[in-house]
C-alpha cells in the first residue's frame, strides 16, 4: 500500500490530495476522504482559534502505525493522513484522511477507522482560544468509544 503521512503548518490542497490518491493505480475503484475543520463554537463557547502542538517524529510514527493497521484489516491501495499544527482559525481545515481501495466498503471503513484511531492515539495537543480565555482540550469519551468499537472487528 502506498501511504503518506504529513504533519505541517501549511494548508493542504484537497484536489491535489485526491488526485494523488487516484493516481495510486488502475485498481483504485473507490476513494473516501474526510476533512476536519476548526469549529467556531465548542462547549457552548465562541472559539476564536485553535493552537495545536505535536511530538515531532513520534506523531508521524504513530500515524504510520495507524495506516499500517488499517491496511492489515482492509484491502487498501493508498492512504493519506495530513494533520496541521500551529495556530488555526475557525473554518480552517485541520485534518485530511484519504483512503483509496478497489471497493467502497474498504474505503469507507478504512477512513472511519483511521479517523477514530487518530483522535485517540496520535500525539496532538489542542488548546482552544475562546472569548473567555484559553483551555487545553481532552480526548472526548465519544472518540474513545468509537475507537474501542474496532477492537472486536
Amino acid at each position: 500500500m502506498k501511504q503518506k503521512v504529513l504533519v505541517c503548518e501549511a494548508a493542504f490542497d484537497l484536489k491535489s490530495e485526491h488526485d494523488e490518491l487516484r493516481s495510486a493505480g488502475l485498481d483504485v475503484g473507490a476513494i473516501t476522504t474526510f476533512v476536519g475543520t476548526v469549529r467556531d463554537i465548542n462547549q457552548d463557547d465562541e472559539v476564536r482559534g485553535l493552537h495545536l502542538e505535536h511530538y515531532p517524529g513520534m506523531t508521524e510514527k504513530e500515524l504510520n502505525k495507524i495506516l499500517d493497521e488499517a491496511a492489515s484489516r482492509w484491502r487498501l491501495v493508498a492512504a493519506t493522513v495530513i494533520h496541521r499544527v500551529g495556530d488555526l482559525l475557525p473554518g480552517e481545515e485541520i485534518v485530511f484522511v484519504g483512503i483509496a481501495s478497489e471497493h467502497r466498503g474498504d474505503a469507507f471503513q478504512g477512513c472511519e477507522f483511521v479517523m477514530d484511531y487518530l483522535k485517540t492515539r496520535a500525539t496532538f495537543w489542542k488548546k482552544e482560544i475562546t472569548t473567555d480565555g484559553e483551555r487545553w482540550l481532552e480526548t472526548r469519551e465519544t472518540d474513545v468509544t468509537a475507537a474501542k468499537s474496532w477492537e472486536d472487528t
